[in-house]
């Protein structure tokens, strides 16, 4: 790995969980305070970043990280694509994440009613095909579902499926080279996590 001499966050992967808890805490409980408020100077940040995570999340709308976790400038390295895919660039991303941040932990953060696994599963069990490129981000959820029974209740099965898909993205990450180096070190941890839409809680998945 890198021994890149950039700032890092003096914070510990449990720390750093422990923090985005507190922050979803405040956030359920109407007392979030908003990141575009400024509070931290800006030009504190002008020379170079420290987030303590690294979030890949969905690109609903309905899913900020950033309010969620009632997180302020500076302190989340976010990803955000439909489905919380692993593609290429994603992984390079990442890759950049950890080598370069050196943020201890990461988070794969799925959410209920998530429209891109809602029409991987109707791909897996009725078919149903999207355009071209859509089906080509599908072609990536479908391999994590297979687990996912087709005589389930629809709502069984989109809770499951979801949960399902944020465990097969963390599979892929802990398949690479730097992250199972980086888990032999003991300076990593990688979580999962399903956002509830009407509660906002973030219920971290056991691992």
């Amino acid at each position: 790995m890198s021994t890149d001499s950039a700032p890092t966050t003096e914070l510990s992967a449990d720390e750093a969980l422990q923090r985005l808890v507190e922050g979803n805490g405040r956030f359920m409980r109407g007392e979030g305070r908003s990141p575009f408020l400024g509070r931290r100077a800006l030009t504190d940040l002008v020379e170079g970043q420290q987030p303590f995570a690294t979030v890949i999340g969905c690109s609903d709308s309905r899913v900020p990280p950033e309010i969620i976790f009632d997180a302020d400038f500076g302190d989340l390295f976010i990803v955000r694509v439909a489905g919380n895919i692993m593609s290429p660039e994603i992984m390079g991303t990442l890759q950049y994440a950890g080598t370069y941040l050196h943020t201890p932990l990461f988070v794969v953060l799925g959410h209920e009613h998530c429209g891109a696994v809602h029409a991987a599963l109707e791909t897996r069990f009725h078919g149903k095909e999207k355009r071209e490129r859509v089906q080509s981000l599908l072609q990536m959820i479908l391999p994590g579902l297979a687990g996912v029974e087709p005589d389930l209740v629809p709502e069984e099965a989109m809770r499951r499926a979801v949960e399902a898909n944020v465990r097969w993205s963390m599979h892929q990450i802990l398949e690479t080279p730097e992250a199972q180096v980086r888990v032999a070190e003991g300076n990593y941890r990688l979580v999962g996590a399903v956002y509830e839409l009407a509660s906002g809680r973030v219920r971290f998945l056991e691992s």
